[in-house]
């Protein structure tokens, strides 16, 4: 979700998600960190299968080049909106945190993907309060990473969407976007330059806002730490000024990715993700240009600091091992590959590719939902490298 290193880990275990019988005795053989956190309390663990929510609470502390020393507090939860489920219903979830950092920025998200029975609808909320200085290194792949300068701004995010089944993992629906932005500023750009932020347009509000079509496809059962199947995500969003845009323009997004069980005698992972966002037409804000980091769960581009590229498109592949290390499941662990490209202007080829990889660790927080806490080390060109941390999987 947000990108620093934990220090402090402290867990608050409630009720464990409904499963059959046969899973729930293998996963009481499994090890968590609440089982962890309870043996070192001397205290007894048991969790049955009766219940049917499960949420995870992770408060810590910690450190990035985008944050500074931060402190956090995570809660994620996980449900099936009926007690007696099919077996192919899908989770729905709940993820949210507060962030305050070093440099004064506030992060407060609630993203939800709710499943209704039977999977007939699927309702997604991904709503946002940031007051955030980052920074920013100008547009395209040839931009210079010693140029980069800090934005400030506060940040509104309302997305909503509602999807119908159409066919078994198939669904479209309509959401609606509203993004605005207030008292965007530079701070100490460089001296005698005129920024690419200042030619590209630069206005303290920005108001983006419009319907969206989206369709889906999701074979996956558990979408936080998804052991096989298929995700795609399509959503075409349209801003108009009709609707309190500032401007009438136009995007694509395209979201696959794909998970490979490798053995049945394993529970090692392949797993891959393309993730392309493209302008259409119109001039989007320069903040709400491909970035970075900058998609939905702050995720692209492990091994550079969020906000090192922005341009009209972006290009973008990642690969991933996933495997376990300890046989009781506490510890695993994963390698992976990314690249990514963006041109500074829409008529512009793909022409700079920016790789990375990295390894990272992955504790079990929870063995029902499968949730793990996730810390990754990239390191990609120039010199970059960083640290990055998630409750649930990366994608």
């Amino acid at each position: 979700m947000v990108r620093f290193f934990l220090l402090l880990i402290v867990l608050i275990p409630l009720q464990s998600i409904a499963q059959d019988s046969l899973h729930a005795d293998a996963m009481q053989q499994q090890t968590d960190v609440i089982n962890l956190f309870h043996h070192l309390l001397h205290q007894q663990t048991h969790r049955s299968d009766t219940g049917t929510v499960n949420i995870s609470v992770l408060p810590g502390a910690g450190y990035s080049t985008a944050t500074g020393f931060a402190g956090v507090l995570s809660a994620a939860g996980a449900f099936y909106i009926e007690k007696h489920h099919a077996a192919d219903d899908k989770i729905s979830n709940i993820i949210t945190s507060l962030t305050y950092s070093q440099y004064n920025q506030i992060i407060f998200p609630i993203q939800a993907s709710i499943w209704t029975k039977h999977n007939e609808f699927n309702i997604t909320t991904d709503w946002r309060y940031l007051k955030y200085p980052s920074t920013t290194f100008g547009l395209g792949g040839k931009s210079d990473i010693n140029n980069g300068y800090t934005i400030n701004f506060n940040y509104i995010k309302l997305h909503q969407t509602v999807l119908k089944s159409v066919a078994k993992n198939l669904f479209t629906g309509f959401g609606y976007y509203y993004d605005y932005f207030w008292n965007v500023k530079q701070v100490n750009p460089p001296v005698g330059i005129r920024t690419d932020f200042q030619r590209y347009g630069l206005t303290p509000t920005v108001a983006a806002s419009g319907p969206v079509l989206r369709f889906l496809y999701d074979s996956r059962l558990n979408q936080i730490n998804p052991s096989d199947g298929w995700y795609g995500n399509v959503v075409y969003r349209s801003n108009l000024t009709a609707m309190g845009s500032d401007e009438n323009w136009q995007s694509l997004l395209i979201d696959v990715r794909k998970y490979i069980h490798l053995s049945p005698s394993s529970k090692n992972i392949l797993a891959f993700w393309s993730y392309n966002l493209f302008t259409v037409a119109g001039k989007p804000p320069y903040l709400l240009l491909p970035s970075t980091g900058w998609d939905d769960f702050y995720n692209t581009g492990r091994g550079y600091i969020q906000g090192r590229y922005r341009g009209r498109n972006m290009l973008y592949l990642e690969s991933e091992y996933r495997f376990g290390i300890l046989n009781n499941g506490l510890i695993g662990g994963v390698v992976f590959l990314n690249a990514e490209s963006l041109p500074r202007e829409i008529s512009r080829q793909f022409d700079v590719i920016a790789p990375a990889c990295g390894v990272g660790l992955r504790l079990k927080l929870n063995k029902f939902s499968k949730t793990n806490v996730c810390i990754d080390y990239g390191i990609g060109m120039e010199g970059s490298k960083g640290i990055s941390v998630n409750l649930g999987e990366v994608f």
